[in-house]
């Protein structure tokens, strides 16, 4: 098995902490939610550094105002 990037690890570290924080709320859709996310983004060349860059910032955001307590649903 070919060794892992330290931005490919980045986002499977970033879609591990999306499937554990989504233990965590009430909400069914959320999985669909998230799984959409990265399966839209999967076209994305791996080389495109910028684009991984601005990605992973963008879901590390998304994923930070998910945890916040008050939130119980997204949309």
């Amino acid at each position: 098995m070919a060794r892992l990037s330290g931005l490919q690890r980045e986002v499977l570290s970033l879609y591990r902490s999306c499937l554990r924080e989504i233990r965590n709320k009430p909400a069914v859709g959320v999985v669909l939610r998230f799984s959409a996310e990265f399966q839209k983004h999967l076209s994305v060349n791996k080389k495109d550094f910028s684009t991984v860059e601005y990605l992973l910032r963008k879901g590390h955001r998304q994923l930070e105002m998910y945890a916040s307590p008050g939130i119980r649903n997204i949309s």
